[in-house]
């Protein structure tokens, strides 16, 4: 059985040893680097619009980062807020 390569640009050895301490980890572990995973990545995506939109206020620009992953009906029915006509 062949080995799964994940990262062409990484050493197969380095590999070796991230998906054996991801298997050791436990799973309240992996979830919680999931949870900062997306915290992260959630933070990078304001900084983008705040970049974007510097005078937005900061609901704006909360509720232009939800309109990135939830559907125009979502945003219209749950915030009172049309990406379209508002975003």
């Amino acid at each position: 059985m062949s080995e799964l390569v994940l990262f062409e640009d990484t050493p197969l050895e380095v590999e070796r040893v991230l998906t054996d301490g991801y298997r050791r980890m436990s799973t309240a572990r992996k979830i919680a680097r999931v949870r900062d995973l997306n915290w992260t990545l959630q933070q990078l995506a304001l900084a983008e619009l705040r970049a974007r939109f510097p005078d937005a206020e900061e609901r704006t620009l909360r509720l232009r980062l939800a309109a990135r992953t939830l559907d125009r009906s979502v945003m219209i029915a749950a915030f009172g807020w049309d990406p379209e006509a508002d975003g």
